[in-house]
């Protein structure tokens, strides 16, 4: 073909090219080639603009006319006629396997990448283990103290310090990964290897166990450094709370992928709604003192859930007196005055965990499926 797309020779090559080169010297003005010439790069110097000009021909109109041209286009129509008693093809569903098969080999697919990615992985559970000691040391044994308002105070600093680190952390380093992949997934699904479905599941997928082991770590140091209550129950709420919120962070950074061209302007947006939930998170702010007209934001703010559940599952059930400088109250009567935070909503708090965190993942795969950013 020509530059802009026009044939000039459609036909066998022959040994050493000598149908081609045969067809060309046919052309009346085109130099013969030179014995031992690579008969491609003779080709492309005989057919250029300029030899054409300096020739006076147009070589796609000689191969519309030659008899090479009169036999392809036989040879397309015999071809094109399908034989008698033959039926049309047909195939039950566009991917050659089931979705779960699919599901199955994308989720091995991601093991493998994630296993070859040990700046991702690894660094993430190294910094989570910093945090966790850094934080350990810096409320260490605050976590049995509750004598007065202030000690309550600095435990529920320890878990927001957590919250944020991880979380913001964790969406962060989430989003090269997510960006790099969907690249990869472009190239794969055009080749209808598999569906965005799969994919998305797949992505999802191989970070929950990543995410139990980064929350495991660091919620067995910090739990025994900072000096929270040992009780199955409490230990157990608190595993879980650090655990989903972990994971929601992660799926919104991946989610703000999805949404977006690539992961600059991911960690642009993504990092204004940082600074939201760090404002309507009731740590800085509680929640009885925010603007009635801005604390239903509070409420679809999921720090402020992770913060609440936190709180809640640790000292919300303590009948112990405090003293909040003016008065003597428990701790649980403080919590409901100062945060609005009630130890029976408990359960309710942790549906909202896991809603966030579904919520996510789910506009994360919706966003695989229905956009389509590729650059051709």
């Amino acid at each position: 073909m020509k530059q802009g797309g026009e044939e000039i020779y459609v036909g066998p090559l022959g040994k050493h090219g000598c149908h081609l080169i045969e067809y060309f010297e046919a052309v009346k003005g085109v130099s013969k080639i030179k014995g031992g010439y690579n008969p491609a790069t003779w080709m492309l110097e005989v057919t250029t603009t300029s030899q054409e000009a300096a020739l006076g021909v147009s070589f796609p109109e000689i191969y519309k006319n030659s008899e090479l041209y009169r036999r392809n286009k036989t040879m397309i129509e015999e071809l094109g006629k399908p034989a008698p008693g033959s039926k049309d093809l047909y195939f039950p569903a566009q991917y050659s396997k089931s979705f779960v098969i699919q599901c199955m080999a994308c989720l091995w697919k991601q093991h493998w990448s994630y296993w070859r990615n040990p700046p991702y992985t690894l660094v993430r559970l190294f910094f989570t283990t910093f945090i966790a000691l850094m934080l350990g040391s810096m409320f260490w044994g605050l976590g049995s103290k509750t004598s007065n308002s202030q000690d309550l105070f600095n435990a529920m600093g320890s878990m927001y310090g957590a919250v944020l680190f991880l979380g913001v952390q964790n969406a962060g380093s989430v989003q090269p990964v997510v960006d790099i992949e969907r690249t990869v997934f472009y190239r794969e699904r055009a080749a209808g290897m598999y569906s965005a479905m799969a994919y998305a599941f797949a992505q999802v997928a191989i970070e929950i166990p990543h995410i139990f082991i980064q929350a495991v770590i660091y919620g067995v140091i910090v739990y025994s450094m900072i000096g929270f209550q040992w009780t199955v129950a409490k230990f157990f709420w608190y595993l879980f709370f650090m655990y989903f919120t972990l994971l929601y962070f992660t799926f919104y950074g991946m989610m703000a992928v999805g949404v977006t061209p690539n992961q600059h302007i991911a960690s642009i947006v993504s990092s204004a709604f940082y600074a939201i939930w760090n404002l309507f998170s009731g740590f800085i702010i509680p929640r009885p003192s925010i603007p009635i007209w801005w604390r239903w934001y509070y409420w679809a703010c999921p720090v402020a859930w992770t913060l609440y559940g936190l709180v809640v599952s640790q000292f919300g059930d303590i009948t112990e007196l405090i003293s909040t400088g003016e008065k003597h109250e428990t701790v649980q009567q403080f919590l409901l005055d100062y945060f609005g935070f009630k130890h029976s909503f408990l359960g309710v708090v942790a549906s909202m965990m896991v809603v966030f965190t579904v919520l996510f993942a789910f506009i994360f795969a919706f966003s695989i499926k229905v956009f389509n950013f590729q650059r051709r």
